[in-house]
């Protein structure tokens, strides 16, 4: 007697379509590969939308409900692929650019039937793994703490389950640009831990400010809502911007890129960016999706998010984060989880380090709120490691900086919105602003800074900010080493340096040998075009490019010479091209000054050599809010290997009868501090001087000393008692504010203005200092200003 037959092995397919078209090929899909007479029938259902109660979400609860423990569900779907996705030896053309296939394929279903019929290669039908329902079941378990749930519940969970499978599948056709969480909000609220900790929320702090709907509003308000559209077209729309006024190729390093792909491999990355434009974004993204990585979450101010640019951005992995949310302890919450939820799936984050745009050039003290957030992640044991990439972003030029010296005048920021959108985008097209580059240097990982999860640095909140701290500044301090330093920071740094006189190319040129060959010296990495500075018709590029189109440098045709200068109008604007390259001679700087500050303190012997490194502290100490350091140590090794330029034995020749600052100064190879620290020394001794003559008792008002601190430092650029316009600036004047406060300059104490005083004069004997320096430095200038020397080359 013959054995009975097995029955037909069920599968479920949960059927994502739009339209007829893709609905039919879903079932030949099904027929072709699923269906087995007598040993497998396929059944289709169609997928519903996340959260949805539908007919389609009631169907999949009831056929869920009878489903067989053994019955396989999987989900499909159909991806429309460009024709350069579809024949990968078809080169890419200026439509495949301009128009995605997932804008152009997936509306029109006369396109669509167009394209299945006659390139049925573009119409590629994905689908997820197949899972039983009985691991569902078990999985639904695992994750709702055991919670057999209703037939409803189970069928949402399995909904979402298929979501993520087929953007998984997708990601494997389309490639790693596309790599885009779902569901986000669906998820984290179906995490019972999210529970908990928001019923512990309650209980610290009412539960009026704990409510689940609430939670699920702010998680409705940054999640993205990732479309493939949105991340095709965002890299293509910020080439075209870009295009307008820079070079058309960003320049980037391969090693780094090489190695960023083995960083994204195996780790969450979290990449953190210096912001010096509106542009910084733009690059960044078009950078990663160019070079093939998928674009990561980016944070950004809710201010960003006007009019329909929020809603594409939100569908391009923008989160939009509030501006101020330090009173909201439950928005403070959902963002913890909402980070620590995308850590958890290893998906990569990016914001700026700074946290806002730098208007000086230079990069601002880092900030730790959403760092914070992600180490907590980290220490809970969400992830076993996190890679922060630090990532530098510069330009030869920017249009921008006018904006900024305006800013650097008291002016107020001009608000976001799309006729502000429409003024930027023209702006770019106003002249040819040169190159972008972006570096990426050496990851820091988390787990090397903090140790394990769980470890002691989870357990000791102290220990935890301390960690965190020093590590957003090994970040900042990387990205300021990776900066290439550019012609542009070159020739506006010597020309300010030369405070408002004009010179000649060929004195520009022969003053910037000097400058090139200490960078060079020092291994500093530079923009290629740095080169070019080595003949005068290179030194003449970049000032004609400077000058063009609104530039800071100004053009005299004279009698007999072309010269060049910065005008004072000119000098606050110029400044951030300077500011771009400062760090590069900040240690150089602090050592002069010790140098001649020691010399001043102390006869000969030992007691000189210590008063050189109180000095050089003490520097360290005042120019903290402004320069990033690293530790004491590490710090007291890159002064030493400085002063090593002027011999090893230059603790002994400091120490030594025949020491003589001058000669000390004039055995380094470049003079640094008159252009290096001087404006920002100026700056502090303009507001030390206003607190001291501040007698009003009662808490200080910051925005009234600083419009104080304006209107001094006009008057003292009237007088001549300051070298230029550059130290007149609001900007400046909020960090020496921050110095003044580290003093106790601004405490309502009866010794407020015996403190003020001290700054003072300590403010005053650095710039002597510098003046000093100054002097040392313009008869090395003069000499290579000779008349013989200024020769056109031939």
């Amino acid at each position: 007697m013959p054995e009975p037959s097995a029955p037909a092995r069920a599968v479920l397919v949960l059927a994502r379509y739009r339209g007829p078209v893709e609905e039919r090929l879903i079932r030949e899909w099904i027929a072709a590969n699923l269906d087995e007479p007598g040993r497998r029938t396929a059944h289709m259902l169609p997928l519903p939308r996340p959260g949805e109660t539908s007919a389609a979400a009631a169907q999949l609860a009831e056929r869920l409900a009878g489903a067989s423990p053994q019955t396989e569900v999987l989900a499909a779907r159909v991806t429309w692929l460009s024709p350069h996705q579809a024949d990968e030896d078809r080169p890419p053309r200026v439509r495949d650019l301009l128009m995605p296939a997932s804008l152009g394929d997936r509306r029109s279903v006369r396109r669509q039937a167009a394209i299945a019929a006659h390139e049925p290669e573009r119409a590629r039908v994905v689908a997820g793994n197949p899972a039983t329902v009985a691991t569902l079941r078990e999985r639904y378990a695992e994750t709702h703490a055991g919670r057999s749930g209703s037939a409803d519940a189970f069928a949402r969970f399995v909904a979402r389950r298929g979501h993520l499978s087929l953007e998984r599948a997708e990601r494997r056709v389309l490639g790693p640009q596309f790599k885009a969480p779902r569901l986000l909000t669906e998820e984290i609220l179906a995490q019972p831990k999210f529970h908990a900790g928001l019923a512990a929320l309650a209980e610290d702090v009412g539960s009026h400010r704990a409510d689940l709907a609430e939670a699920e509003d702010m998680l409705d308000e940054l999640a993205t809502g990732w479309g493939r559209t949105s991340v095709e077209l965002l890299p293509r729309i910020w080439r075209l911007i870009l295009e307008r006024g820079f070079d058309p190729v960003i320049d980037v390093v391969p090693d780094e890129i090489a190695r960023l792909r083995q960083t994204t491999a195996t780790k969450p990355v979290i990449f953190l960016w210096s912001h010096r434009s509106n542009l910084d974004s733009g690059v960044f993204l078009t950078t990663l999706h160019e070079n093939g990585f998928p674009l990561p979450h980016l944070f950004a101010g809710i201010n960003m998010s006007f009019g329909p640019m929020g809603v594409f951005l939100r569908r391009a992995g923008f989160i939009f984060i509030r501006r101020s949310f330090a009173d909201n302890p439950l928005y403070k919450y959902v963002l913890r989880e909402f980070i620590g939820y995308l850590a958890e799936k290893r998906f990569n984050l990016s914001w700026s380090i700074e946290g806002t745009r730098s208007r000086t050039g230079k990069m601002l003290p880092p900030k730790l709120g959403l760092l914070s957030y992600s180490v907590d992640a980290y220490l809970t044991g969400r992830t076993d490691d996190v890679a922060l990439q630090p990532v530098s972003i510069a330009f030869d030029q920017l249009h921008e900086i006018g904006e900024y010296a305006d800013y650097a005048r008291g002016a107020k920021k001009a608000p976001e919105g799309m006729s502000w959108l429409y003024n930027f985008v023209k702006a770019q097209g106003a002249r040819h602003y040169g190159k972008v580059y972006v570096r990426f240097p050496e990851p820091v990982s988390m787990r090397e800074l903090l140790g394990p999860p769980n470890g002691p640095t989870a357990t000791d909140p102290a220990a935890r900010r301390l960690a965190t701290h020093k590590m957003a500044f090994e970040v900042a301090w990387r990205i300021n080493q990776a900066t290439p330093v550019t012609p542009t920071a070159l020739v506006t740094t010597l020309l300010l340096g030369s405070r408002g006189m004009a010179l000649t190319s060929v004195q520009i040129h022969n003053a910037l040998d000097a400058v090139v060959a200490y960078l060079r010296r020092a291994d500093v990495p530079r923009a290629a075009s740095v080169e070019s500075l080595q003949t005068v018709v290179g030194v003449e590029a970049t000032l004609r490019a400077l000058a063009t189109g609104g530039g800071p440098v100004t053009r005299v045709d004279g009698a007999r010479d072309v010269v060049w200068l910065i005008d004072q109008k000119d000098q606050l604007a110029a400044t951030f091209y300077r500011n771009s390259l400062v760090h590069v001679f900040l240690i150089g700087a602090i050592c002069e000054i010790a140098i001649v500050l020691a010399g001043r303190d102390e006869p000969a012997g030992p007691a000189r050599t210590q008063s050189f490194w109180d000095h050089a502290e003490r520097l360290r100490d005042l120019l903290k809010f402004e320069f990033y350091f690293q530790d004491k140590t590490r710090f007291r090794q890159a002064v030493a290997a400085d002063m090593a330029a002027v011999g090893e034995d230059w603790e002994a020749i400091l120490a030594s009868e025949r020491f003589s600052a001058g000669s000390m100064l004039r055995d380094r190879p470049l003079i640094v501090s008159p252009f290096g620290l001087r404006s920002f020394v100026e700056a502090y001794e303009i507001v030390a001087d206003v607190l001291v003559h501040h007698d009003q008792p009662g808490p200080i008002e910051r925005p009234a000393i600083v419009k104080e601190a304006i209107a001094l430092g006009d008057q003292f650029l009237a007088q001549k008692r300051i070298s230029s316009a550059e130290p007149v600036s609001a900007l400046l004047f909020e960090t020496a504010l921050q110095v003044a406060e580290s003093r106790g300059v601004l405490d309502d104490r009866a010794d407020r203005r015996p403190r003020a005083l001290a700054l003072r004069r300590e403010l005053e004997a650095i710039l002597a200092a510098i003046d000093y320096a100054q002097r040392i430095a313009e008869l090395a200038f003069l000499e290579a200003l000779r008349p013989e020397r200024c020769r056109p080359q031939a």
